[in-house]
């Protein structure tokens, strides 16, 4: 990976009866932000819009995942919309 120039977003685990490292417990903090962010997306998509891809064809299926994206997208945007109304 990292002659592709990817980073790993994979948390590091604990040394065995050590502490954590203070710079391991920074990393994994940032990592965290991230992924609660994108999760709390696709969790969203899969309850209120039902996004359960049974497609034959690649078209179809990323036809139908780029209409759930903007669904949500609309859907946030309007829950932002009414929380400035009101403030």
């Amino acid at each position: 990976m990292e002659k592709q120039g990817f980073v790993s977003k994979v948390h590091r685990k604990k040394p065995h009866l050590k502490p954590m490292p203070r710079h391991i417990q920074r990393s994994n903090a940032g990592k965290s932000v991230i992924r609660s962010r994108v999760e709390h997306v696709f969790a969203d998509q899969k309850s209120q819009t039902g996004l359960f891809i049974r497609i034959v064809g690649i078209t179809r299926a990323t036809m139908r995942i780029g209409l759930a994206n903007i669904v949500y997208n609309m859907r946030r945007f309007l829950f932002l919309e009414r929380l400035n109304a009101s403030a």
